[in-house]
């Protein structure tokens, strides 16, 4: 019960590894946001978690690339639970199947919305509300193995990963002395792919380990990194993806 008397807003909580996310804080204790768009899977995943411990999961519908929205999710948050402790960031959708060559303008300018904006958005308006209770409080936010290498089929979503790495950076700078925490887990081609519902029995995967990466894998390691055993630990990029930066074809 590392997270008791937590609260924790879960962005992308509806499904793959923003579900599992909420299902590991909540059964450590914390209350737990489920911010998603779609209505059905936000509000099926606060269910379970109320249905495993009562008030444990409350659903909140949010466009996390407006910052209206944002900061009524916010207030929502706080009216609901009293406060905030925690932050996941891990809403993404990605351009997949192009290059700089055909990407349209408007695709690349929607997944920087989306899958970077909303992380500067949730962090401004989640970090005033951590500094004003003045108990610091945990940012985590997901990033991916795209943001350390290029893609040849994802231009938008590998610039919008990388730029979380560094912002992240930036963010923990700046927030340190709040005794607010900022870190990213990177992982690897989790589950079922950015924007599917179903992971291909024949997806292709490359790494040390020899076996894919299941959304527990990810949920293990932000619940580390929001717990008290990462007390001491800002700033970093804790690289959950079995080796597969350093896999290669020649092994």
């Amino acid at each position: 019960m590392r997270f008791e008397d937590k609260v924790a807003i879960v962005t992308g909580g509806g499904r793959n590894v923003g579900r599992a996310i909420c299902h590991r804080l909540a059964g450590e204790g914390a209350r737990v946001a489920v911010v998603d768009m779609d209505a059905g899977r936000g509000a099926s995943v606060a269910a379970e978690l109320c249905a495993i411990r009562p008030g444990a999961g409350h659903y909140v519908r949010c466009d996390v690339s407006s910052a209206a929205d944002v900061q009524r999710m916010v207030a929502e948050v706080v009216d609901t639970f009293g406060g905030v402790d925690i932050l996941v960031n891990g809403v993404a959708i990605t351009d997949r199947g192009t290059t700089v060559l055909d990407l349209e303008e408007e695709v690349w300018s929607r997944v920087l919305a989306v899958s970077l904006d909303s992380v500067f958005l949730c962090a401004k308006y989640v970090g005033r509300r951590l500094v004003a209770q003045g108990r610091g409080g945990v940012i985590v936010n997901i990033g991916s193995t795209s943001g350390h290498r290029g893609r040849r089929n994802a231009t938008a979503y590998s610039a919008a990963k990388g730029a979380i790495i560094t912002l992240t950076r930036s963010l923990a700078v700046q927030l340190g002395e709040h005794g607010i925490r900022v870190n990213t887990v990177t992982p690897n081609k989790v589950g079922s792919p950015v924007g599917e519902d179903v992971e291909p029995t024949d997806r292709k995967r490359e790494n040390l380990l020899g076996r894919g990466a299941v959304p527990a894998d990810i949920a293990d390691a932000v619940a580390f990194l929001c717990s008290a055993e990462a007390g001491f630990i800002t700033a970093a990029d804790l690289i959950v993806d079995g080796g597969s930066l350093y896999a290669s074809p020649a092994g």
